[in-house]
C-alpha cells in the first residue's frame, strides 16, 4: 500500500527571508517569501510556519495563496527578530499540474542574519535562501 503512494520531489520552489525597509512605519522589517522558479504556476499554496527549540515554541501560523504564477514570488509572513534565535520551519503544500507537493523548509536558529545574505533568484534582493 505505502509503496503505491507517489510523493513527487519539490524542485524550483524556495523560501527566503529578506530584510526590507517599510516606508509606512519607517522601520527595517524581516519578511519570509515563497519563490516559484518553475515555468508553471503553483496552485492552492498552504504555508504553515512555526518557531521552536528545545524549550520554547511559537504559535503556528497559516497562510494561503490561491496561485503563485510561474517565475514569481510572494510575501508569506512578517518575522519578528525575536524568533531568529529559534528554528523557523515553513511547511509548504501546493498543487502543480494536478499533483500535490509538500516540503519542509527550515531556517536553523541564528542563521537569519545579514552575514548570511546571498542574491535571491527572481528577486532583486539579497537574503537568506532555503532550497
Amino acid at each position: 500500500m505505502k509503496k503505491d503512494i507517489e510523493i513527487p520531489k519539490v524542485e524550483g520552489v524556495y523560501m527566503a527571508v529578506v530584510e526590507e525597509y517599510n516606508e509606512i512605519y519607517k522601520t527595517d522589517d524581516w519578511n519570509a517569501y515563497i519563490i516559484n522558479e518553475n515555468e508553471v504556476d503553483l496552485e492552492m499554496i498552504l504555508i504553515v510556519s512555526r518557531g521552536y527549540d528545545t524549550e520554547r515554541e511559537t504559535s503556528v501560523m497559516r497562510h494561503k495563496l490561491d496561485k503563485l504564477p510561474a517565475k514569481s514570488y510572494a510575501k508569506a509572513e512578517w518575522l519578528q527578530e525575536d524568533v531568529f534565535s529559534l528554528n523557523n520551519e515553513f511547511r509548504v503544500t501546493f498543487f502543480l499540474e494536478g499533483k500535490m507537493y509538500d516540503k519542509k523548509y527550515l531556517f536553523r536558529k541564528n542563521t537569519i542574519n545579514k552575514n548570511a545574505f546571498q542574491p535571491l533568484p527572481l528577486m532583486n534582493a539579497k537574503g537568506i535562501l532555503v532550497k
